[in-house]
């Protein structure tokens, strides 16, 4: 093999990565008809957090925090893990699967939108229409709720996802100064942790609402890979596949997410595509590659 084809191992994990995040995100949507959001998001963040515990201690070579750095940890994880998961459980609860991962391929468009805004960094024309591709995307979904065949959907619903859509691009602005102190696992695993301690109140009081017994065993199963495949999972092969593609060009396999979530929604859960449902993805496919499709050096 030459060296021009070795980068396939890399689009692989790429791939998978967000194939599982997009599968999760899906899936989710048939976990909250059986667990409490809350209830699903303390579960989640315990079950990693134990997942995770030889990702926890901090490595002799590891630089030490300061009080700066602290503060950016806890607002990664109250952005990126908690205000994320309650905005996304109550957001795919009152919509669909596919209404979800078709919001969710906004990110890349939301991040360049707040790196302009809040880093000062430029956009070009490029990611304006990636912008546009993603608002669109989203008015469409709007209207689909109301179409022949769909499942009505409150508006707060679809408002919840664009909500978790921001937190997300929002964690990862803040999220690139602690990359430069810290490994993936370590915050993975430390961002995790804070998102345990920051649902744990609520999903206490939610417990009583909750009728163990209601779930099945395959309730439970869906639980764990939801949980490591939220907290672990995507995160480790992101980053593995990352060392053998540039970041930019590995922005491109974030289209496997609405994908994927679109076929868990209609495939496994009988969710009802329209064809504005249909448009919908499509324009949010075209809005990832905008967002995400290397600049030539020819580029202004």
């Amino acid at each position: 093999m030459t060296q021009a084809h070795a980068p396939w191992r890399s689009y692989l994990l790429l791939a998978a990565s967000m194939t599982l995040v997009g599968s999760y995100v899906g899936l989710s949507k048939a976990l909250v008809a059986v667990f409490p959001v809350f209830v699903l998001a303390g579960l989640r963040f315990g079950i990693a957090a134990l997942a995770m515990l030889s990702w926890t201690p901090k490595p002799a070579d590891e630089p030490s925090l300061d009080t700066s750095d602290r503060r950016v940890l806890f607002l990664g994880s109250f952005l990126g893990n908690f205000l994320f998961s309650v905005c996304m459980l109550f957001g795919v609860q009152a919509t669909s699967a596919l209404a979800a991962g078709v919001v969710m391929a906004g990110i890349p468009a939301t991040v360049a939108l707040l790196s302009w805004a809040f880093l000062g960094e430029r956009l070009n024309a490029r990611l304006w229409m990636a912008i546009g591709c993603a608002g669109l995307g989203i008015g469409l979904l709007a209207f689909a709720r109301h179409a022949p065949g769909g499942t009505p959907a409150p508006w707060w619903g679809y408002a919840l996802l664009v909500g978790a859509v921001v937190c997300e691009a929002a964690y990862v602005v803040v999220g690139k100064r602690l990359s430069t102190k810290l490994g993936p696992k370590r915050i993975s695993a430390l961002i995790n942790l804070w998102g345990l301690a920051l649902v744990a109140p609520l999903a206490i009081w939610q417990w009583p609402q909750f009728q163990a017994q209601a779930a099945s065993a395959g309730d439970w199963v869906m639980l764990v890979f939801y949980s490591l495949a939220a907290s672990m999972g995507a995160v480790w092969l992101w980053m593995r596949g990352l060392h053998g593609v540039p970041a930019q060009q590995a922005g491109v396999f974030t289209v496997m997410l609405p994908l994927a979530a679109a076929a868990v929604g209609i495939g496994w859960l009988g969710e009802t595509a329209t064809v504005q449902h249909g448009v919908a993805l499509v324009l949010a496919l075209v809005g990832v590659y905008l967002a995400t499709r290397p600049v030539s050096s020819s580029s202004a």
